[in-house]
């Protein structure tokens, strides 16, 4: 299993929300490069990265600091938050993140998600957020009433990098994962699900692993210590 350290970006800063609430933030570092780096000498091999100021305007925000911790970390990237356009996938992976994560614009439009998923075969992973099983776009902003499963199931047949899928109501609130959604959904397509939201405890990886989760990213049980990065990565890798 891959675990993905978070960093989420807000005017320029390494930040942390609580289940999305832009009025919840935490502000961990003004370096996100330096944090990218520090990740990596933990063991980090992949980053997770969020653009919050795109995911609520909807467009690409935080580029320069994107661009920064790509050439900062030397490991691959996968960046989401207001990829809403091929022009914005585009210019996210010319910044040289290896992946794109696509969410709101996928359940608006999922003719386009096809689209774009040949278009760009094996670069764009499909970010499922959820509130109570049921899909969040617009930056977690609304909640729609399409089930988490259903969206999974109707694009799994697509050449994705993985779906990522996101328990809100956990994410940020340090409240452990929620396992038994997280099974289920990677129990119930072929494509790598990667899972987000509430990873506390090194009994949440585990968990995670032995339900079949291809990735798990953590965040602010990182940042505020209570994970630390190099014992669960040797707790993923068996040694």
């Amino acid at each position: 299993m891959q675990i993905y350290p978070a960093i989420d970006l807000r005017g320029g800063q390494c930040v942390r929300l609580r289940q999305g609430d832009y009025s919840q933030e935490t502000v961990f570092g003004v370096d996100p490069a330096k944090m990218a780096q520090r990740w990596v000498a933990d063991g980090a091999t992949w980053l997770h990265l969020v653009d919050l100021d795109g995911a609520k305007e909807g467009k690409p925000i935080n580029g320069p600091s994107i661009r920064a911790i790509v050439q900062a970390s030397g490991v691959p990237c996968q960046l989401g938050g207001g990829l809403r356009n091929e022009e914005h996938l585009r210019d996210a992976l010319s910044w040289g993140v290896t992946r794109v994560i696509l969410g709101t614009k996928a359940l608006q439009s999922p003719a386009w998600l096809a689209q774009m998923a040949r278009q760009f075969p094996g670069k764009i992973a499909l970010g499922i957020d959820a509130k109570g099983g049921k899909v969040a776009t617009q930056g977690w902003l609304e909640v729609s009433e399409m089930t988490a499963l259903d969206l999974a199931k109707s694009s799994a047949q697509l050449p994705l990098a993985a779906i990522i899928y996101t328990d809100i109501s956990r994410d940020g609130m340090m409240q452990g994962a929620n396992v038994a959604a997280m099974s289920e959904m990677a129990a119930a397509v072929s494509l790598p699900v990667i899972a987000s939201g509430g990873v506390t405890t090194l009994d949440d990886v585990k968990k995670l692993k032995q339900s079949g989760l291809a990735g798990c990213i953590i965040g602010r049980a990182l940042y505020e210590g209570q994970l630390n990065l190099r014992e669960v990565i040797v707790i993923i890798s068996g040694k």
